[in-house]
């Protein structure tokens, strides 16, 4: 299968009130992407609708050359899994029995999870870095941990695409910078799609391998460098009362 994120002339929102119009993208495997907008601009909405969790209201979605409305609710969750930036309170769940539950599209929903179900929840735990909490219950992890025990239930699914929204919003800045350089590796190391939405706008520039700059009705994306050459991110920024010094790399809040 083709590991690529087909966006065709796609226009998204509720109802009959467009939210975003005649969007199309490219996302290639083994890439993260970051997606940068102010509140209401759209950022769930376009997670939402390439989750399958809402029909788009025009064009297509494609994954791995197959239209995403085509897919059983079983072979969705075998290709996209997704992290909600809600506070998820599960008390008394083992973070071993979180990561677990990635498993569930392919043992059912009732079904016994097989050894090597275990054996990849457990290998999913390792890989973002949180073996040694496996036997704690969620509710004692910090925000920091507790994403990360999310991530491996994402990556236990196995999924070529994982959408995040807004993975950093409850983290301190330690956390934050821990969390994006873990889905940078993963994606590279895993050759995954990973597209999340952040207002971390300088650890999206410094860390991303792409942006998606989403401002009046539309999507922008490239590099952090194509973005400032084309003036499409200092748009942007200023817009959110922001400046970019290339050079630096940092950011100014006016």
């Amino acid at each position: 299968m083709s590991h690529e994120l087909v966006l065709q002339h796609l226009s998204v929102g509720y109802d009959d009130k467009i939210v975003l119009s005649d969007i199309s993208q490219t996302l290639e495997a083994g890439q993260m992407v970051c997606m940068l907008g102010s509140n209401g601009a759209g950022k769930s909405t376009i997670l939402r609708t390439l989750a399958g969790f809402q029909p788009a209201l025009s064009g297509k979605v494609m994954i791995g050359g197959r239209d995403l409305t085509s897919l059983s609710v079983s072979e969705r969750s075998k290709t996209v899994s997704v992290v909600l930036t809600e506070r998820v309170e599960v008390p008394y769940m083992k973070v071993a029995d979180l990561a677990l539950m990635g498993r569930a599209p392919y043992t059912g929903f009732f079904g016994k999870p097989a050894r090597e179900d275990r054996i990849i929840a457990r290998e999913a735990i390792e890989m973002v870095g949180i073996g040694s909490l496996a036997e704690r219950t969620v509710d004692t992890l910090s925000d920091g941990e507790r994403q990360k025990a999310l991530l491996a239930k994402a990556l236990a699914q196995r999924t070529p695409v994982i959408l995040l929204d807004e993975p950093t919003a409850f983290l301190d800045f330690h956390a934050k910078v821990s969390i994006l350089r873990l889905l940078r590796r993963l994606a590279h190391e895993l050759n995954r799609i990973i597209l999340l939405s952040t207002h971390d706008v300088e650890m999206a520039i410094q860390l991303s391998d792409g942006l998606w700059v989403v401002q009046d009705g539309e999507i922008t994306a490239g590099t952090a460098a194509m973005l400032t050459k084309n003036g499409v991110l200092g748009h942007y920024l200023q817009a959110e009362g922001i400046s970019y010094d290339e050079k630096e790399r940092t950011l100014k809040i006016r």
